[in-house]
């Protein structure tokens, strides 16, 4: 007696729904608490924007009766007297002042927030690891007043010998060529504000390294891969989108940063070649210092220089994005 089998081809899997179909489901929807959750998250989206362009237009509308007045010239005016008049005021001493201090932080903190991070993630024992994170976690909450004064008191009398070895070895360059006296300069503000954007950048760096896949790296390990090289052909590429974002959240703190710069700084309208030499300014640190004696046209001056700083944070931010969609397959999501 023949026994026929019947072969049965394996199911094929569902497609995923598309995004017509989400769309429609979205719609449908009947839970009221769906559609509550719904309304709140669009209405939050929306009223972001709103206050975003009623920033941006209040910013805009007070800059622009003070601008038609200025009897100097706003991007290259090394002056601010917005009190005389006619005012004659410019922001060339304060963005580069801002520019270059902010320069001088990224460059100190990210390297080391990024070695701390990938040291408690991946070389350090639970214990230390977790001591250490706690640590980097009580120096976010640390006020910027606190760091101010411990810069004033403690940082900038300590940085006359570092002033001095550098004068003594690269002071040739002219960046680093030092007359003496008080290194109240933006080199020890870019010193300061790096130790103040540090933790924010090795907590978000440090979270984002504990998410690298564990399959990628035992796959690494068991070709042969030293734990360096895991780290650079896996740990690193997985987060280095979101290294970049740490990187411009510390890098919005340092823009803005008020307190700790006025307290450290001190500040003339004048460009040094050298990074060592006292003056310059910022934005924040000129809009804190000079607001109690501004009159009405005075502040929209102040106003205006605010306008610009919120100007280069939309950019510093939107090249940012920029830089991480064009690195999306480095992206949690996609790996």
């Amino acid at each position: 007696m023949d026994i026929s089998t019947k072969t049965t081809a394996p199911p094929t899997p569902a497609d995923p729904p598309t995004p017509a179909l989400q769309k429609s489901a979205s719609r449908g929807a009947t839970r009221p608490g769906d559609r509550i959750f719904l309304g709140l998250s669009r209405g939050s989206g929306i009223l972001l924007l709103v206050i975003m362009a009623a920033i941006a237009a209040f910013l805009t509308y007070r800059a622009s009766l003070v601008l038609s007045k200025n009897d100097g010239n706003f991007l290259t005016t090394f002056e601010w007297n917005a009190n005389a008049t006619p005012p004659v005021f410019g922001i060339a001493v304060l963005a580069f002042g801002t520019i270059v201090s902010s320069v001088i932080a990224m460059v100190i903190a990210v390297p080391v927030a990024v070695g701390i991070a990938l040291f408690i993630t991946h070389y350090a024992p639970k214990k230390i690891g977790g001591t250490i994170a706690y640590v980097v976690d009580l120096l976010a909450a640390v006020p910027s007043i606190v760091y101010g004064l411990w810069g004033a008191l403690f940082l900038v009398p300590h940085l006359t010998g570092f002033y001095s070895w550098l004068d003594d070895y690269f002071g040739w360059t002219g960046i680093f060529e030092w007359q003496g006296g008080a290194p109240r300069t933006l080199l020890a503000v870019g010193i300061l504000l790096a130790i103040m954007i540090l933790p924010i950048i090795t907590n978000v760096s440090r979270e984002v390294f504990r998410q690298a896949p564990l399959m990628h790296q035992e796959a690494a390990l068991a070709l042969g891969a030293t734990r360096w090289e895991v780290i650079r052909m896996s740990v690193i590429p997985f987060g280095r989108s979101g290294v970049i974002s740490a990187s411009m959240l510390g890098l919005g703190r340092a823009l803005g940063e008020t307190m700790a710069v006025a307290t450290v700084l001190s500040p003339s309208f004048e460009i040094n070649a050298s990074l060592l030499d006292p003056g310059g300014g910022t934005f924040a640190q000129n809009i804190a210092a000079k607001f109690s004696e501004a009159t009405e046209q005075g502040r929209d001056a102040l106003i205006a220089s605010g306008l610009v700083l919120f100007v280069i944070t939309l950019v510093v931010n939107g090249a940012a994005r920029a830089i991480i969609a064009r690195r999306k397959e480095y992206s949690g999501a996609n790996a």
